[in-house]
């Protein structure tokens, strides 16, 4: 099981008994469950991350059911999301967007609220940029038009519309993801964007609901950085140890101590706040 496997490449880790760990065991495992990642071929960090969040958070969520099957509920669905909304995985990770969408034709707004476990941010530069140029990217007001179009239940049609997203609640540790590959005509390309983000400080409240008025402050705890091109590349990371608070380079099999100074790259490609 992924998330037995998860736990004892975990307790290897915090043992401090090896000077580097292969998560083989971890790997094999999770490749059963998707056979895409037992390859040996480069995939994507950000899908693979998504794949483990979501394997640890249906292992861990059944520890629940039993509670939930005790209560008298006569819902069948609110029975269901009692039995799987919660895991330490969705209390760690999981935010609320809440996207408000206005008709153009009558100005009646509604609320989609929507879950989030990773934020996708588009890069709005081709040669340097700041993460909250890609979060003010992120969260501006878009228009949907022409197929995009919203059916507006009180024009009764398909009409154009405003759509503007906020954050409703902020998880505890948000993950953003740089949308670095992207579709080029039929070509897919990667954005060699130098993006500069903070280390500390980060400040979410400008996208935030103004009921969020605290826990919209973060600092960054880890990076996953990509090298190399579409057909071929590297992943290294750089995590900030929860204790000493210092910040170590972890390059396959290799692990050194690394400067403040030296977390900021134009590689990164997921962002651990």
């Amino acid at each position: 099981e992924s998330a037995t496997a998860f736990g004892c490449l975990m307790s290897d880790m915090w043992l401090g008994e090896f000077d580097c760990l292969s998560p083989e065991v971890f790997h094999s495992v999770l490749g059963k469950r998707y056979p895409t990642f037992s390859k040996r071929t480069q995939q994507d960090a950000q899908e693979f991350l998504i794949c483990v969040l979501n394997e640890l958070h249906e292992a861990l969520k059944k520890v629940r059911a039993p509670l939930c099957k005790r209560r008298c509920v006569t819902d069948a669905n609110a029975s269901r999301e009692g039995v799987s909304e919660t895991s330490i995985i969705t209390q760690l990770f999981e935010g609320q967007l809440s996207y408000d969408v206005t008709c153009l034709e009558c100005k009646t707004t509604t609320d989609r609220p929507e879950s989030f476990t990773v934020l996708s941010l588009p890069i709005p530069s081709k040669s340097a940029c700041s993460l909250q140029d890609c979060l003010k990217c992120f969260f501006q007001q878009d228009t949907l038009t022409w197929n995009n179009q919203i059916h507006c239940s009180w024009c009764g049609t398909k009409q154009d519309a405003a759509v503007k997203a906020t954050i409703t609640k902020a998880p505890q540790i948000i993950i953003f993801h740089l949308k670095r590959f992207e579709w080029q005509g039929k070509h897919k390309r990667k954005l060699l964007t130098d993006i500069c983000y903070p280390l500390s400080s980060l400040d979410l409240s400008p996208y935030s609901s103004p009921l969020l008025c605290k826990d919209t402050e973060y600092s960054l705890c880890a990076v996953a950085n990509h090298s190399g091109f579409l057909d071929g590349g590297h992943y290294t990371a750089f995590c900030k140890h929860s204790v000493t608070k210092n910040w170590y380079s972890f390059d396959d099999a290799q692990i050194t101590e690394i400067p403040n100074s030296s977390v900021q790259t134009d590689t990164a490609y997921l962002l651990f706040y």
